[in-house]
């Protein structure tokens, strides 16, 4: 479980000094918050920058236990990245977290972010034991209606596809699998309008302590911590079921989506699928068994 840290520690800083957009008090280097979006960044003093409402007491999804997952991999690409380590956990308690040998190359860069390297993982177990599992325990959540909180699901989960069609083996019931993914529930409340929203910029925003970033199972923890809070601070979102949040998040996606296109075509930089969400679309045959 992630260890107590202050809640500006991960809050994205402002690279230059400015004025703050709010109480227009100067703010300098490194000493205030930045928020907005590409091309339209705008810096806050510490004591102007956003916060969340306060909790609520009332019903929702996000009273029910929920499940987690996160990856660490070889790279940004779901189709050809590999997986590295896992974290599973469990509504139940029965958290399960592992290490897989990828059996290719884990460039420079993508070690220096989690510390995993070849030699780390020699002796871990080959990836057709370690994607079976996890195969199987997402199945499980769906067989028993249990919402999975993903962090960027269309990174992982469309990872979790690729690596499952690589090795030949069963796909889970995806069209059943209830997804809560704070990565999109954030865009949805907040638009777009609070700046860079990493997974440790939403978990400061919401008070949760991740210290140990990049770690399976410390941002899968800090992931479904964030659904809860999500959930106890915007009754609005957590009215209905998982079923009604699954349409909400593809919206919300899509929208998100649309908004990165239109700055993107500006700058000659790649589009996002709006309907990329929670699985991202394949128009390629995955990359094989190396």
């Amino acid at each position: 479980m992630p260890s107590a840290t202050s809640r500006s520690q991960h809050m994205r800083s402002n690279k230059y000094a400015g004025t703050c957009a709010e109480c227009s008090s100067a703010v300098a280097i490194a000493a205030g918050r930045l928020i907005g979006r590409p091309g339209r960044w705008l810096t806050m003093c510490l004591s102007c920058s956003p916060t969340p409402p306060p909790r609520g007491d009332h019903p929702g999804w996000h009273v029910a236990p929920l499940a987690s997952l996160d990856f660490e991999t070889t790279g940004v690409d779901p189709l050809t990245d590999r997986v590295l380590s896992y974290a599973l956990l469990d509504d139940r308690g029965r958290d399960v977290s592992g290490l897989v040998n990828p059996g290719v190359p884990i460039p420079a860069a993508s070690a220096a972010v989690h510390g995993l390297t070849a030699e780390a993982l020699a002796d871990a177990p080959a990836p057709v034991h370690a994607i079976a599992e996890i195969v199987t325990w997402v199945q499980d959540l769906v067989d028993r209606g249990v919402g999975l909180v993903v962090f960027n699901a269309a990174y992982d989960l469309t990872m979790l596809r690729a690596e499952a069609e690589r090795w030949g083996l069963a796909q889970p019931d995806w069209d059943r699998l209830l997804v809560v993914d704070p990565y999109v529930i954030d865009w949805g409340i907040e638009r777009g309008g609070l700046g860079p929203r990493r997974l440790t910029d939403v978990a400061a925003y919401y008070g949760i302590s991740l210290d140990n970033a990049h770690d399976a199972a410390a941002d899968a923890f800090a992931a479904r911590e964030i659904a809860h809070e999500i959930g106890r601070r915007h009754p609005d979102v957590a009215a209905g079921t998982l079923q009604d949040l699954m349409h909400r998040q593809g919206g919300w996606y899509a929208d998100r989506a649309e908004d990165w296109n239109r700055y993107a075509r500006t700058v000659g930089r790649s589009l996002d699928d709006p309907a990329g969400w929670p699985l991202k679309q394949v128009t390629e045959p995955v990359a094989g068994i190396a």
